[in-house]
């Protein structure tokens, strides 16, 4: 869609923390979840608080939309190519950046087999960081302008999970191959040396992912051009539709690994 009317915002609030420490960060999150709003240029309407044992924030969007001002998620062509908005490797970042700070036998790991610096892991949970604050808001908008036939986002189900899902709704008889992983610096080599977290087999959970967009294969190399002068970050091809009567999603075997 091409704008958000309206979020409702859910907020758990931490029970265990220190009365002066939950204000202070409860304010903080409220704070930045209405810095996101106001970047994606809509308004909180309302909501729900609770208290948890752990700090959660997130929220409820809703656009009305006439046909035409939306893109269905059911209507992937076959030929059409597959892109992706944000990089993958978000679940490993996060981790390795827990482990530094822990010191502990992972971590150890990471240095003895090379598999990452003490930079290389700032530098990870640096991208991270940059890539689960960017909305998908130009993502989207720029999915009707360019004549997406499908999309999802890419989230905890890894971006195999989410290809199968997406296949799975399609109403023709089609399935998703991915030929490339674009992934953040390093985390492929964390991935593979020091812990399986299945980056490479499509089942890493991301957080904020990127959009996940079928469209017509003439129109792709535009609307990577315009998201990156929109946002300031690359898109990739990394997949095509293909023919599939069980509606299957796969990664190809020769699939190329990028780092970003």
């Amino acid at each position: 869609v091409k704008h958000c009317d309206f979020v409702l915002m859910l907020l758990a609030a931490c029970r265990d923390m220190p009365e002066n420490e939950r204000t202070i960060c409860t304010k903080e999150m409220v704070r930045g979840f209405k810095d996101a709003c106001d970047e994606a240029e809509t308004a909180i309407t309302g909501g729900q608080t609770v208290l948890n044992p752990w700090p959660i924030i997130g929220g409820v969007a809703t656009s009305v939309v006439a046909e035409g001002e939306f893109v269905r998620s059911d209507g992937a062509k076959l030929g059409h190519v597959v892109v992706l908005t944000k990089p993958l490797g978000t679940q490993v970042a996060v981790n390795v950046q827990q482990w530094r700070h822990q010191n502990n036998r992972f971590w150890k790991e990471c240095l003895d087999k090379k598999a990452a610096t003490e930079d290389l892991a700032k530098d990870m949970m640096h991208a991270a960081v940059c890539s689960m604050g960017r909305l998908n808001r130009n993502g989207g908008r720029l999915m009707v302008k360019y004549g997406a036939s499908a999309g999802t986002d890419v989230t905890g189900f890894g971006i195999l999970g989410h290809a199968q899902n997406l296949a799975d709704n399609q109403v023709a008889k089609v399935g998703i191959e991915l030929h490339t992983l674009p992934c953040i610096a390093g985390t492929p080599s964390v991935n593979n040396e020091v812990f399986n977290f299945r980056l490479i087999s499509g089942y890493s959970a991301e957080t904020s992912g990127g959009l996940m967009v079928c469209l017509p294969e003439e129109n792709a190399e535009a609307f990577c051009k315009e998201i990156e002068e929109l946002d300031g970050y690359p898109s990739w091809v990394i997949g095509r539709v293909v023919e599939s009567p069980e509606r299957k999603a796969r990664i190809v075997d020769d699939c190329k690994v990028i780092e970003v």
